[in-house]
């Protein structure tokens, strides 16, 4: 096979590889997505995405990665201009997670169903609800009296809601405000100061 794109730096062929991968995903569903059809529709080599990707779990190991990563970086911009206020600060929790959810919740849930019984995504998926619980532990801590420990199970808590809540936005039984403010008032609830 013939390259028809040009030669990229591996860090920026990875980055377009995945994004093809997302377009493919978006597209024509999970079934679709191969290393062979990945390498088709970006223009390169099978041995290029092979060489990236190793293995079709692989290649939705990462694209899952890239998903959530993206998804943690929006969270980071918006609590970085957000005032430090328990209120302000749910708020953006709950809209920016469901935000996130909406954007790529369809990718994010065809991925999960495609890797079920995966042992290695299951460990990526459990990395990632880790990963969110630390960031809310740590952006709701210096505004909760509560002791680490507590706050970190009611974190644990406020994720498993966030993810039902994003369930059932993409089965449409919520829209995204809705389920935006039922998180952030769940926040705020379990969290408020005590006088």
């Amino acid at each position: 096979m013939t390259e028809t794109t040009k030669r990229l730096p591996k860090a920026e062929r990875r980055s377009q590889l995945l994004a093809t991968a997302q377009q493919i995903v978006r597209e024509e569903g999970t079934d679709a997505l191969t290393l062979g059809h990945l390498a088709e529709r970006a223009g390169v080599s099978k041995p290029i995405t092979y060489g990236h990707f190793q293995t079709r779990s692989g290649l939705l190991i990462a694209l899952a990665r890239e998903l959530d990563d993206r998804s943690v970086e929006a969270l980071h911009e918006a609590l970085k201009r957000t005032r430090q206020r328990l209120p302000d600060v749910a708020r953006v929790l709950g809209s920016t997670y469901m935000r996130c959810y909406t954007s790529a919740g369809p990718e994010w849930l065809a991925i999960l169903a495609a890797l079920k019984g995966d042992s290695e995504m299951e460990a990526v998926q459990q990395e990632v609800l880790d990963r969110y619980v630390t960031i809310y532990r740590n952006a709701l801590a210096p505004l909760s009296d509560l002791p680490q420990r507590e706050l970190q199970r009611r974190c644990v808590a406020i994720i498993g809601a966030a993810e039902a809540l994003g369930r059932d936005l993409f089965r449409g039984r919520i829209d995204e405000a809705a389920a935006a403010s039922t998180l952030a008032s769940l926040i705020v609830a379990w969290l408020s100061r005590s006088g």
